[in-house]
Parts: structure tokens; C-alpha cells; sequence
């Protein structure tokens, strides 16, 4: 997950914002400034997804993720969207933005999937807070139409959508969603597929230029190495992203792919740092249980549910583990030490 460029934060508090929404909690609570943010600086995406998991319960408008999805102008993406501009035709603008998606300000992994007929272009969410799921989804969705109609437009081609699918129930009313992508909008799936007729891939961009393309392509190199070697304390990032969960939590594969790398490599990391994704859901899992247990009154039943246990048997026996007491026993100490 690690850093990203701070614009596509920015672009959706401006616009949430607009949308009459309460940011006081970003002072409050975060200690961030909206206006006062450098749209040159940069942002954990864990922190990113913990606040917009605290703000969307409060949006009214549930369209507000389709709608910000059209700030997302292509000044924002910096070399990564003139490294797509130079290119030969669409097929290797999207080779380049599935390559390089890292620069991109989405919640989820791009794929091309190319067929005889049709090509669909993917978007796999991220394993997301059910605060703000389809918000993001819907804002990914629209921000990356948007960043393609852009394109197009900035390059002189005009390719139309066959049809676009969202991974969630069909909403009342799907015609705003039509409005925005121009087709047919299918619901229910596992990731957003926007599909379109296999020939648009062989169009040639007037805009091609191989030495241009050779020199964003070493800008974005750099941005993302730059990236990866700033990236400290995984474990900290990977315990702020578990936080969000409650009742479910995603699994360690999961996690990984979030955090854009193998499985392996991101064991491995966690190896380095003396810690594994095992230790982390348990500290993440006894830090919420304490707080229950503190705050609320509710039964160990209720608690362990909310920590993803099957049986309150399980969790009574993991909190021992942790405590060195049980929770009843903890509650009744106002969960002091022994």
C-alpha cells in the first residue's frame, strides 16, 4: 500500500467538501489542514483509507463517489499520464497504465484482459472498510472513465464503452450510472470491468513520440523507486489497515495484494521487522478487544463476533493468551493489570 501522491486525496476532500460534508475531523482527530496540504507532498494510503472510512458514514448522497470521480483531472497524475499521451496507439497506453498503476490514486489492481472481439479493462478492489466500499469503488470506476475519456480527448479518438459492471447489488436507480459511462451498467460482480470492441486497441495516437515516452517512463521509474525506498515499518502500516475491519478480516493473501506485492515478499518484510501478519491480527484483535471490554457493555458473545471469532470459546481462550487473564476477569478490573 505505502505512499502515493497526496492529489487524489485532495481532489476527493475539496469535492466532498463541496458536497456539504463535515471535515472537522480531519483537524481534530488526524491534524490535517485540507487547504493547507501540498499537492506535491505525499500520503500513506492506510491513513488515506482510516479516514475515509471515518468521513463517508456521514455522506448523504450516495452518487458523491460517482460524481468526485470527474475532479480527477489529468493534471494530477504528473509524468505518468504524459507517459500514456506519447505512446504508440491505445494497446500500449494500456500496457503502460496497467504497468505503472502505481501512480495511480486507486484502491485496487488494474488488469487488461484481451479477447478476440472484446477487451476489458479491470479494476480488482481492494479488500475495503464497508464504510466506504462503494464509494471508492464508484470514484475508482468514474475517475479512471474520466482519465480515459481525457486521454482520448487529449489525443483526438473517441472510444465508446460496449458496456461497464460494478462489484455490488444494483442500486434503485442505475440511470445516473449510465448517464456517467455512456452503456450499459451491469451489478453484481466481483470487479469493475469496463469492456469495449478489441479494435480500438490497434488506434494510433497522433501524440506518439518514442523519445518522450522514453524519458516519463524513466520520471515514473524514478517516482516509484523513490516510493518503495521510503517505505518504512510495514508492520505499522499493516496494523493501521487491519483496524478498519470488524467481524471480518481479510487474510494474509489479501492483505499482501493491497499492499501490491507477493505474499512471499510481504512475509518476508514482516520477517525483517520481528513480526509476522499473525502477531499483527492478534495485537489488532486484543486492541479492540480491550477497548469493548472498557467502553461498552457488551456481552463476550457480542465482542468476540466483532472480532471475527466463530465461538466465544476462541476468543475467551486467544484473550488469555494475550492477557494472562479472561476478559470477564479484566472487565471486572477495569482491565488493569494484575
Amino acid at each position: 500500500m505505502s505512499k502515493r501522491a497526496v492529489l487524489g486525496f485532495i481532489y476527493t476532500l475539496h469535492e466532498l467538501r463541496g458536497l456539504g460534508v463535515d471535515l472537522s475531523c480531519l483537524q481534530q482527530k488526524y491534524g490535517i489542514e485540507l487547504d493547507s496540504l501540498s499537492p506535491d507532498g505525499e500520503i500513506e494510503r492506510a491513513l488515506e483509507l482510516r479516514i475515509y472510512a471515518d468521513i463517508i458514514p456521514r455522506v448523504q448522497d450516495e452518487l458523491a463517489g460517482l460524481k468526485i470521480g470527474t475532479a480527477m483531472s489529468l493534471a494530477g497524475y504528473g509524468p505518468f499520464i504524459m507517459l500514456l499521451m506519447s505512446c504508440r496507439n491505445v494497446w500500449d497506453a494500456f500496457q503502460l497504465g496497467v504497468r505503472y498503476q502505481q501512480l495511480t490514486y486507486l484502491f485496487g489492481e488494474i488488469r487488461l484482459d484481451v479477447g478476440e472481439k472484446e477487451s476489458s479493462l479491470c479494476i480488482r478492489p481492494s479488500v475495503l472498510p464497508p464504510e466506504c466500499r462503494r464509494f471508492l469503488i464508484d470514484r475508482d470506476a468514474s475517475g479512471t472513465y474520466q482519465l480515459v475519456r481525457d486521454l482520448q480527448n487529449s489525443v483526438g479518438l473517441n472510444l465508446q464503452l460496449l458496456r461497464i459492471s460494478l462489484p455490488y447489488p444494483k442500486p434503485r436507480d442505475v440511470r445516473p450510472y449510465e448517464d456517467r459511462f455512456q452503456c450499459p451498467v451491469e451489478f453484481g460482480g466481483s470487479e469493475t470491468c469496463a469492456v469495449l470492441p478489441s479494435e480500438y486497441l490497434a488506434l494510433p495516437f497522433p501524440s506518439a513520440n518514442k523519445m518522450a515516452q522514453a524519458l516519463y517512463q524513466k520520471q515514473c521509474d524514478s517516482l516509484i523507486l523513490q516510493r518503495a525506498n521510503a517505505a518504512e515499518n510495514l508492520g505499522q502500516q499493516v496494523n493501521d489497515y487491519l483496524q478498519l475491519f470488524s467481524e471480518t478480516f481479510p487474510a494474509v493473501q489479501e492483505v499482501a495484494a493491497t499492499f501490491g506485492m507477493p505474499e512471499r515478499s510481504f512475509r518476508r518484510r514482516l520477517s525483517e521487522e520481528n513480526t509476522s501478519f499473525r502477531k499483527l491480527l492478534d495485537q489488532v484483535r486484543f486492541d479492540k478487544a480491550r477497548q469493548l471490554l472498557q467502553e461498552t457493555a457488551l456481552p463476550v458473545e457480542s465482542i468476540a463476533m466483532k472480532l471475527g471469532y466463530a465461538e466465544s470459546a476462541a476468543f475467551i481462550h486467544a484473550f488469555q493468551r494475550w492477557a494472562g487473564k479472561t476478559p470477564a476477569a479484566f472487565r471486572g478490573r477495569g482491565g488493569q493489570g494484575n
